[in-house]
């Protein structure tokens, strides 16, 4: 389930509900009691993971290998 951000027009109150895709957009808001709007957000991040380093055939005790010298 997705975390909107929501922002009361009445009031200027924001805040966040962790809800259902298909919960209602325009939920009261928890300061004043009248309907918020939910607020369009960037969307989440993609986050990429490096795969993990190899270990070299010949195992370096100086820097790991980084140095190409051994």
């Amino acid at each position: 389930m997705p975390t909107y951000a929501y922002h009361c027009t009445a009031c200027g109150h924001g805040f966040e509900k962790f809800e259902k895709m298909s919960a209602d957009p325009s939920p009261a808001c928890p300061h004043c009691g009248q309907r918020a709007q939910r607020l369009i957000s960037g969307g989440a991040g993609l986050v990429v993971k490096r795969a993990a380093a190899v270990p070299s055939a010949t195992p370096s005790t100086c820097c790991g290998g980084a140095c190409h010298q051994h």
